[in-house]
């Protein structure tokens, strides 16, 4: 490495450094804000959450920062005629550009590591921290809206006196086979038992209702117990593909088409029995819905695994396919001015590059095109910085 590169790359690596620690904090913040804002969730538990949010922030900060750090280092060579001088020397534009290549390659490969620790890990983890406080959460929110809900069960209350709901009023939504039910009582408590996993409804004097003609009152105290996963405001699946590790996703494709096949033979097993069976009624829309909607949600979560591998890939390798572009566009534009050199570049891909690529991860998960197709907006970039790099090499 010569001297040249050598300069360029200390001080790519101090502007890198600065720029990520500064964009990384405001994630960290937001990002942490947000969830304990939307939550509800005291000082305890939103502490709780930074260290599986950094990972997120760290992975969407790295391109941001290598650009800015690009748009400054060579922006301000271009604008002081370093890049003329250097031409001049007999040196080629493009050994002043691999410095920049080699960080941006290797930021690029912890780029994948980082998106994989925060779709596994780190959501994973912020997912337990919120479950372990829904106690917390649903008193919060009762306290200052008097409700609660979620996709599963809805909770209104007409007061709360410390620990003691008073007249609350529950709807638990229909699953399976398992019919809507409806629960008033006079007072009503929450405890968390987060050894077990599990939420104790304590209830006192309450009114059962499954349905208009079933109807049931039990006084005194009546004990029922909830997995804390059920009061929470989102579904907690297991196996979500999002939240698995790439080491395992690869294991776990082929266990899924097994199971599109087994569900395949299953239902076609089903029809002919119903067919020499005479039992057409079995074959009815109102029997199959379920079913054919198993083997939806199968192929379904095939393709989301298929995709995801593809997904952290091109999101880590953005940082090399944004320094492919802003390196040749700061040294065009010649400005000292970096700010004004990275809206330059990095507007555009605010504009083209997030909307395509959330609608290639998009239709890639539905299945309408393959996964590989997620790299789209990585190849057109790497396209438009190649055309960039000739006109820097040539003029």
């Amino acid at each position: 490495m010569s001297s040249i590169t050598r300069q360029i790359f200390r001080e790519l690596v101090g502007w890198l450094a600065v720029a990520l620690a500064l964009l990384t904090l405001v994630l960290l913040l937001v990002v942490v804000a947000g969830e304990a804002s939307r939550m509800n969730l005291g000082l305890r538990p939103t502490l709780r959450l930074l260290p599986f949010v950094l990972p997120t922030a760290l992975a969407y900060a790295a391109p941001c920062a290598m650009l800015f750090a690009v748009c400054l280092v060579y922006g301000r060579m271009s604008a002081d005629n370093e890049i003329v001088a250097i031409k001049a020397l007999g040196v080629r534009p493009l050994t002043v550009c691999w410095p920049a290549w080699w960080l941006a390659t290797g930021l690029s490969l912890v780029g994948v590591w980082l998106t994989d620790l925060a779709f596994s890990w780190g959501q994973r983890g912020v997912q337990r921290v919120v479950v372990q406080s829904i106690e917390e959460i649903v008193y919060g929110m009762l306290r200052t809206q008097r409700s609660y809900a979620n996709a599963r069960f809805s909770i209104i209350v007409k007061e709360v006196q410390d620990r003691r709901l008073i007249r609350p009023t529950m709807n638990f939504q229909a699953s399976g086979e398992l019919p809507a039910i409806r629960i008033a009582a006079a007072e009503a408590e929450l405890r968390s038992d987060l050894d077990r996993n599990v939420m104790t409804l304590i209830l006192t004097d309450c009114e059962i209702e499954m349905a208009p003609s079933v109807r049931s009152v039990v006084p005194g105290r009546t004990v029922q117990e909830y997995p804390l996963t059920f009061f929470a405001a989102k579904d907690v699946r297991e196996g979500n593909p999002s939240q698995l590790p790439l080491r395992q996703i690869g294991s776990e494709i082929p266990l899924q088409r097994q199971r599109i096949v087994e569900l395949q033979k299953s239902l076609a097993a089903e029809t002919a029995l119903a067919l020499l069976g005479g039992e057409f009624d079995q074959l009815s829309e109102a029997v199959w819905a379920p079913r054919h909607k198993q083997l939806a949600d199968a192929w379904g979560r095939l393709f989301r695994l298929q995709t995801e591998p593809w997904r952290r890939s091109a999101n880590g390798f953005s940082t090399l396919c944004f320094v492919l572009v802003g390196l040749p566009l700061a040294i065009l534009l010649r400005k000292s001015d970096f700010v004004t050199t990275f809206g330059y570049v990095f507007l555009p891909i605010l504009i083209a590059y997030y909307p395509l690529l959330i609608g290639c991860v998009d239709r890639a998960k539905a299945g309408a095109m393959p996964p590989y197709v997620v790299w789209l907006p990585n190849l057109l970039l790497a396209l438009v910085g190649v055309w960039l790099l000739r006109r820097v090499v040539r003029y």
